[in-house]
């Protein structure tokens, strides 16, 4: 974890809708199992790209990112109602013990610090739920980071276990995995 994060310079990239092809909204809204009432963490929230599936259903959606860059390129594109937008380290999130019901992290898990897995415990309610899809290092390496910065399905889900978590589901993909967890 925490080998980079994504070049803003490069930000367009992130809005591009052939990301859909490695996870879908409607994947991630069910694996997030979201309802209507639900506050979500999106950690590396980046231009918002998931961010906006989040927020079509959930009431309160936390828009974290380390670059306010990003921050900046997501509020030129307009931010829905219910986004707060969050400049901060996962490894030292701003959102009180017990804050949120759901947090998710899509395709950044390889970019988040050593400390991001214990503060998501510390802020994901008990019983609330974590999704995490990530670039696989058991995948070709066509796309996404460099194969040497990521994990596979079973590591992720190792650390995210350690942390607290319950894994409900860890799947490798072609380029990518996927897991769900209950803390």
């Amino acid at each position: 974890m925490g080998h980079h994060t994504f070049d803003v310079e490069m930000a367009d990239a992130l809005d591009d809708p052939s990301r859909y092809e490695h996870l879908s909204a409607a994947e991630l809204v069910g694996a997030a199992a979201l309802a209507a009432d639900d506050r979500v963490l999106d950690v590396g929230s980046g231009t918002g790209f998931y961010t906006d599936a989040l927020a079509a259903v959930a009431d309160r959606v936390y828009a974290v990112d380390l670059q306010p860059a990003m921050a900046a390129r997501y509020r030129e594109r307009g931010v829905p109602d219910g986004v707060d937008l969050v400049a901060a380290d996962a490894g030292r999130l701003p959102l009180a013990a017990d804050a949120v019901d759901v947090a998710v992290s899509t395709m950044t898990y390889h970019e988040l610090p050593a400390a991001a897995l214990d503060e998501l415990a510390r802020v994901v309610r008990p019983g609330g739920r974590l999704v995490v899809a990530d670039w696989t290092a058991s995948g070709p390496g066509e796309a996404g980071p460099p194969p040497a910065e990521r994990f596979d399905a079973w590591t992720a889900a190792a650390a995210v276990d350690d942390a607290g978590f319950t894994v409900r589901r860890a799947e490798s993909r072609i380029e990518t995995f996927l897991l769900t967890a209950v803390r």
